[in-house]
């Protein structure tokens, strides 16, 4: 190995180390890797950039924008509500759901689809007494198979897409994945119906759970005539910074305070609402003119009203939040909602509220103003996947949503007959919307995910500097001294399991990026059609099913759905190798 590959190797290792640990958002622990091989001079300033300028990663920017409108509008949610009420059983519900969810998938973004269904599933799983875990993790293994069945279907098949464009190959066609997506759709379908189905826990949800036990979340106590501190402030009251508690409501006479600031000021009879470690609350009754309303049957759902409302929102993957205290993100100043409780892996985090560290599938539970999922359902730091009242934005714009829809058709009729590239369909695309005024430039901007804009661009450039310095070809020739004297298929395998385990450690994207040269490589190496190597790389770069962590859509169910992270290994490690075992088979036989 020369100096070169050495360093670059290092660099790589350092950047999989900090995605692995969660060190910083994913997209800045790449761009940081581009910067520093820029720096360093293993790349050009065009070659850096070379991911910022690529048609696969610019089409991903401008798919946000057409399918933005259509999921906003909230027109497919509305139908498929419809449509599952109609069912009759657990399965037969399931089943109505999921076999037209893989064909949604394969042309919208599954976050969204997946956090818009999330809620709609739990009020029916509630409705019917049935474990939201029944459900949810099937919601988000549907949405990835789905995924694999166009080029559109996933962000990564595009980065795939696009780098095969930067090596000078042909790229994918809209449905030249589907030889492969749509069999492991169907295959995967039956194993979630049958042996899946028997694996799933049967957990309650984080809320449900809340709900039910309220009493060791909320207490009420009382101001009596005696307390020192009426018509003084909360900060001057010394009720900001409690120990392992903290005030989330003032009940006075018929009006209610939600957004508590240092500022309020206490009167005589005001009812105090805390949150937090209730065990605790001894220390609070030492002090004079506080009572403990211990005949209060006050509940969670108490605390809501017309200006109020409890979410449950699950912190993602890009989140600013992430390796800070909720005290130190200054939660409730910046959202304008206070955290009552904190699940991870499905147990509640028995420490100050405040103090609790945020990582990435921390599920929050969340007494917010009546504006909260308006504002937030898009926000990068969280995902909004509960709420005891609908969001106005699904009740708007659905001639937008219908006409979005029709422009979809359009764009997907026009590539299909070849008569423009995806880039230019979805160009003419967001023209179109823009023209007709459907959208404004300014909602335009903001369906784009920028974080992972970032993330992808960046990306690119990890990869030319691998092919660059040789790192691809010794990779290549190293899995080649392995599989090849077992043959084809267990070099097709092997390079299936390392992008697999690639992407359940880091992320999809980031994955595609490392194992696409080495394939592309191992392809020359064998004169074999690289076309096939691709897809291998794109399917396994996709299929994620063992980890909450590695697809954004499993992150998104694991708080909600009350599972542990064993569920996850259970369920998804038989699905990972029956895909693994359809994707090289098909592979094999139709490339080679």
């Amino acid at each position: 190995m020369s100096l070169e590959m050495i360093f670059v190797l290092a660099v790589i290792l350092l950047m999989i180390t900090g995605l692995l640990f969660e060190l910083a958002r994913p997209d800045l622990i790449v761009f940081a890797t581009l910067v520093i091989f820029l720096l360093s001079g293993i790349l050009t300033t065009e070659e850096a950039l070379r991911g910022f300028s690529n048609t696969g990663m610019l089409t991903i920017a401008l798919l946000f924008i057409v399918v933005g409108p259509i999921q906003k509008s909230g027109v497919i949610d509305q139908l498929m509500v419809k449509w599952l009420d109609n069912g009759t059983s657990l399965k037969g519900s399931m089943m109505r759901i999921f076999l037209p969810l893989p064909i949604l998938s394969g042309f919208l973004n599954n976050t969204p689809i997946v956090v818009a269904f999330t809620p709609l599933l739990k009020k029916w799983c509630e409705k019917r007494n049935i474990a939201p875990s029944k459900v949810l993790i099937p919601l988000s293994y549907v949405t990835i198979l789905g995924g694999t069945i166009t080029l559109i279907g996933t962000s990564t098949n595009l980065v795939v897409h696009g780098m095969l464009l930067d090596y000078g190959f042909e790229g994918f066609n809209l449905f030249q994945l589907a030889i492969v997506g749509i069999p492991i759709t169907i295959v995967g379908l039956i194993y979630l119906f049958t042996i899946g189905f028997l694996l799933l826990p049967n957990h309650k949800g984080f809320s449900q759970q809340i709900k039910e036990d309220s009493r060791k979340y909320i207490a009420e106590m009382m101001v009596e005539d005696s307390f020192p501190y009426a018509n003084k402030t909360i900060q001057e009251a010394g009720l900001r910074n409690l120990n392992s508690l903290y005030l989330i409501e003032i009940i006075r006479k018929n009006e209610r305070i939600s957004s508590v600031s240092s500022s309020t000021v206490i009167k005589k009879g005001d009812r105090l609402i805390f949150a937090g470690l209730i065990s605790t609350m001894a220390d609070l009754q030492k002090m004079k003119g506080l009572s403990l309303r211990t005949g209060s049957h006050l509940e969670l759902n108490d605390l809501k009203n017309g200006n109020t409302q409890l979410v449950e929102a699950v912190i993602s993957h890009q989140s600013s939040l992430l390796s800070k205290s909720i005290k130190e993100a200054k939660f409730r100043s910046r959202f304008d909602a206070g955290v009552i409780a904190v699940h991870r892996n499905n147990e509640r985090i028995n420490s100050k509220v405040g103090d609790i560290i945020l990582r990435p599938g921390d599920t929050l539970l969340l007494l917010a103003g009546d504006g909260f999922v308006e504002k937030y359902q898009r926000s990068t730091d969280f995902y909004v996947v509960s709420t005891l009242k609908t969001p106005k934005t699904l009740q708007e714009s659905p001639v937008v949503g219908w006409f979005s829809i029709l422009v979809l058709v359009v764009m997907i009729a026009t590539v299909t007959l070849g008569w423009l590239t995806m880039f230019k369909a979805m160009t003419l695309a967001v023209l179109i919307l823009l023209v007709t005024r459907s959208i404004s430039a300014e909602e335009a901007k903001n369906y784009v995910q920028f974080h992972v804009i970032l993330l992808i661009a960046s990306s690119f450039g990890v990869g030319v500097a691998m092919t660059k310095t040789g790192l691809a070809q010794w990779a290549a020739n190293g899995l080649l001294s392995i599989g090849q004297p077992l043959g084809l298929i267990a070099i097709l395998a092997l390079i299936y399991l390392l992008t697999n385990i690639f992407t359940e450690l880091i992320t999809n994207s980031a994955a595609a990026v490392l194992m696409l040269p080495i394939g592309l490589e191992i392809a020359e190496n064998l004169q074999l059609d690289p076309m096939g190597f691709a897809v291998i790389v794109a399917i396994a770069a996709s299929a994620s099913f063992i980890t909450p962590i590695g697809y954004q859509t499993n992150l998104i169910v694991y708080g909600p759905g009350g599972y542990k992270f064993k569920d996850y290994v259970k369920v998804g490690t038989p699905l990972t190798l029956i895909v693994m075992c359809v994707t090289v088979g098909i592979v094999y036989y139709q490339w080679f």
